[in-house]
């Protein structure tokens, strides 16, 4: 399918968070501007109640495979945070990659969610991270972490302690570090499927890399969460006849 130049701009040349194609008061998580409506609210968002590969689901019925390994090459980073008006992202410096089956993705940023997005058989973890990766052709890759209520998560600890005050104002607090390779399980068995963007323009063509083990936070780090954003999912969306496929491991 042809995308117009400027959609396929955005899906292609820049990390996920900043996809949208307007402002980010232009669309929102409830009311008018809410997920029902975002594929009426701009052209460039037609794929929100159009496309067929539409991101999140439910994960239900898989197809066990021998799926490639996720080989992660985090490397530690300075931290730069930014409050987007939808979520927290860390934007990620250059050089850590997912190299899966040899074809390597790089890192660009991370970014959570309440509840998960991605459900599995019905249930909706408390917390999601959805890691943005993109490869030299412009295409995407996004690893799912689940988080489960538990211990303290040390990481999660180290970019909630410098979420920004104000919106839309990245913040690089001096000296902070963080490697986000210590968000990820020890196990990295997946669902991999084809699905989209899950917030405007809803963008088709990303690869969708869900871990099957959740981590921990903790219930302080959650409501630290949930008191910025009670709720910043989209709700989930048809399968239409789309393979989910399941690692063996």
């Amino acid at each position: 399918m042809h995308l117009p130049r400027r959609l396929l701009l955005c899906a292609t040349l820049l990390p996920a968070f900043a996809l949208a194609a307007e402002p980010h008061a232009s669309w929102s998580y409830d009311g008018a501007h809410g997920p029902q409506n975002w594929g009426n609210l701009q052209a460039e968002f037609s794929s929100c109640k159009l496309g067929h590969e539409q991101s999140p689901i439910d994960i239900r019925a898989t197809s066990k495979s021998a799926l490639p390994a996720l080989n992660f090459s985090y490397a530690p980073t300075p931290l730069h945070i930014i409050d987007n008006g939808h979520t927290v992202q860390v934007n990620y410096a250059p050089g850590s990659k997912l190299s899966i089956d040899g074809h390597e993705y790089q890192l660009l940023q991370f970014h959570f969610h309440t509840p998960s997005e991605e459900s599995i058989k019905g249930h909706r973890y408390p917390l999601v991270a959805h890691l943005v990766h993109r490869d030299a052709d412009g295409k995407l890759a996004v690893v799912a972490v689940l988080f489960k209520r538990g211990k303290t998560n040390p990481l999660v600890q180290t970019v909630w302690q410098a979420i920004p005050k104000e919106k839309e104002v990245q913040q690089d607090p001096e000296g902070v570090t963080l490697d986000v390779s210590q968000l990820l399980p020890a196990a990295h068995g997946y669902y991999n499927f084809a699905g989209s963007l899950t917030t405007p323009p809803c963008s088709e063509g990303v690869n969708w890399y869900v871990l099957k083990t959740p981590v921990e936070l903790s219930a302080a780090q959650l409501r630290r969460f949930t008191h910025l954003y009670p709720h910043n999912a989209r709700p989930l969306q048809p399968l239409l006849g789309r393979a989910v496929l399941e690692s063996a491991d």
